[in-house]
């Protein structure tokens, strides 16, 4: 669903709209239903749900909105309404008509494919198959599985193990000899009555327990069987029933969920950057069938609960739904969603995200699954040069950046300031190229000295050719830190790289960034949904994720030793020694190489020495 933040600038009146809201309102209802808003050529903008029509849809020309719902309203030219008797139909016609009409402001999910089953067939020699689509055949049907690949995975391990046939009707009823999956022992060839029926019914058997969920069982039947056929001296076929256990063991320990029993679906959500990953993990029986992810269109201020919201509603609605749901963030109607999914399954059904021990574990391994996927696709090489072409655009570049830097500032009341650079190209960051500094020079608490420092250490090393120059620095601050930057590289002598700094925007929200342009008077707001401001938004986090985790690093090894202790030649009596003399790190650090040599059993090469480290060199 949208968000509706509120803007203080945004003009509401309804005699400003095209489409005449006021008269619409008037005669709307206040029963539960379905809106549709509608522009001049007949494009659906947005589909919505309501419990009360005339109270939601009010809400969007009576109050102020975000930009982009502003955006959204000023478009409309007609409303279609749908008159619902309860709250719970309205949830299932809002997720047909956004199937049907696929509108821009809501959130959609592109893949919407029916989900694959594991599908054994009836008869004297059933076939276990992959199959997808309506369940017309007779026969048992496994799953849903997340995705085809996990499905075939499964086949294949199961193959191994018990040899049920796989093959099409029509190519088994036309064998005369066996075909290859027989002669690598990936069936029995009951096609040409190589294996008994009563045989072929105990792989078939098996094969049907462990899908269940019932492989322990499975498991000790075959340890009882080898024990058998061991003292009855078979032991080429006691070794092939080991090899079997053994392939279980190992396919039950990668699907087994411990404590888990039931059927149970794990979502977990990640936003960054005006983009989203869904991650589901799908548990059925107490197995872990794998996951599957969703990368959809969302608004900018979409938030992880409504995203969560939507893709329950769009990916349950009229599919089987398993009787627990754990998710990352919790939808605000929980209770409704409840309700329709239980009258569906006609069971009751669960949606809960507060949980401990085991199913922690999975939740955040989900968790863990959606950040790492939506990072991936940040980074995405095609995203990533779209992104850097639109920069180009916005800030009125000459030339797109083809490399970027961007600077950070991390400490905690002034306590070990650490640096961070971060290093960008058009494929997206280069890590191996990132770089902290410790600050040892700058007062502590002092941001712009702080800068300073590292601007000077880091383009010293540029200058002299051993790093490559960037197109485009971007400093994690306003005109300020901007001014201090340039004038740094002035004296320096550097020049050659754009200057942008960028600012946090009215109560820090993202999304309302100032960017300052080093020789531009004006700062630049970027539209909330522009690909450019997301790719400067993701530079910035990263710089500034890069050096908070260097500055706890440092803070939590400070707090366990001296930084003297770092430097060899340096022990207990010379730092002790030392620090007497000057009186404290601080002290010592301002000190010259030749003072630090006055003090008893400091050498000249080890004063040298200790004035380097700290600073730096």
């Amino acid at each position: 669903m949208m968000a509706e933040a509120e803007s203080p600038n945004v003009n509401n009146a309804l005699e400003d709209l095209h489409f005449d809201a006021k008269t619409f309102l008037q005669t709307l209802t206040t029963r539960p239903g379905v809106y549709r808003m509608i522009d001049a050529e007949g494009e659906v903008l947005y589909v919505g749900k309501a419990k009360n029509l005339k109270k939601r849809v009010s809400s969007y020309f009576t109050r102020a909105l975000n930009r982009r719902i502003q955006i959204m309203v000023s478009r409309i030219s007609t409303m279609e309404i749908v008159i619902t008797n309860t709250e719970a139909e309205a949830l299932i016609l809002e997720n047909n008509l956004i199937k049907r009409f696929k509108p821009r402001y809501n959130v959609l999910l592109r893949d919407d494919k029916s989900y694959p089953y594991l599908f054994l067939s009836t008869g004297e020699f059933p076939r276990l198959a992959f199959h997808r689509g309506a369940r017309k055949q007779k026969g048992r049907y496994f799953g849903p599985y997340p995705g085809a690949g996990a499905v075939r995975e499964t086949l294949h391990q199961l193959q191994k193990v018990f040899p049920v046939r796989q093959c099409e009707e029509s190519f088994y009823r036309n064998r005369t000899r066996p075909c290859l999956q027989y002669q690598i022992k990936r069936c029995s060839a009951p096609c040409v009555s190589l294996v008994t029926a009563e045989h072929y019914a105990q792989d078939v058997s098996n094969t049907e327990r462990f899908l269940e969920g019932r492989a322990t069982q499975v498991i000790n039947d075959l340890t009882r069987r080898m024990e058998m056929v061991s003292d009855e001296l078979e032991y080429e076929q006691a070794a092939e029933i080991r090899d079997r256990i053994v392939s279980l063991r190992k396919i039950q320990e990668r699907q087994y969920v411990s404590g888990e029993r039931g059927d149970l679906d794990i979502i977990a959500i990640s936003i960054e950057a005006g983009r989203a990953s869904i991650q589901l993990f799908t548990i059925r029986s107490g197995r872990n069938l794998g996951n599957k992810s969703w990368f959809p269109r969302i608004a900018e201020d979409t938030t992880a609960e409504q995203l969560t919201g939507a893709f329950l509603t769009q990916h349950y609605l009229e599919k089987a739904v398993p009787e627990e749901i754990l998710v990352s963030d919790m939808p605000p109607q929980r209770e409704l969603l409840q309700q329709v999914f239980s009258e569906q399954r006609q069971k009751k059904v669960r949606i809960s995200n507060i949980v401990r021990g085991e199913r922690l574990r999975w939740l955040q391994m989900a968790q863990h699954n959606a950040d790492a996927a939506l990072k991936a696709r940040l980074q995405d090489s095609s995203g990533m040069l779209e992104r850097y072409q639109q920069l180009q655009e916005s800030l009125g570049l000459d030339e797109m950046p083809q490399r970027m830097e961007c600077y950070d500032i991390s400490h905690t009341q002034g306590e070990r300031t650490v640096a961070s650079c971060v290093v960008f190209n058009l494929q997206g960051p280069l890590k191996q190229e990132y770089r902290r500094f410790n600050i040892r020079k700058a007062a502590a608490g002092d941001d712009y000295a702080a800068m300073q420092e590292v601007i000077q250490r880091r383009f010293e090393r540029i200058r002299s050719g051993e790093i490559k120059m960037p197109d485009l620095v971007v400093i994690d601050g306003g005109k300020g830190q901007l001014r201090r930057v340039a004038e740094t590289l002035a004296e320096m002598g550097v020049c050659g790289a754009r200057l942008l700094g960028i600012a946090k925007g009215p109560d820090r929200k993202p999304g309302m960034e100032q960017l300052f342009l080093y020789g531009e008077d004006q700062a630049l707001i970027l539209p909330s949904d522009s690909g450019a401001l997301h790719l400067l938004q993701q530079i910035r986090d990263e710089s500034h994720r890069f050096a908070i985790t260097g500055h706890r690093q440092q803070r939590g090894k400070a707090r366990r030793t001296s930084l003297l202790e770092e430097i060899p030649g340096v022990g207990a009596k010379r730092r002790r020694q030392l620090l007497l003399h000057f009186g404290g790190l601080q002290e010592l650090t301002a000190a010259g190489a030749e003072d630090i040599a006055t003090v008893a059993g400091i050498s000249h090469a080890l004063a040298h020495r200790i004035y380097a480290y700290l600073h730096g060199d």
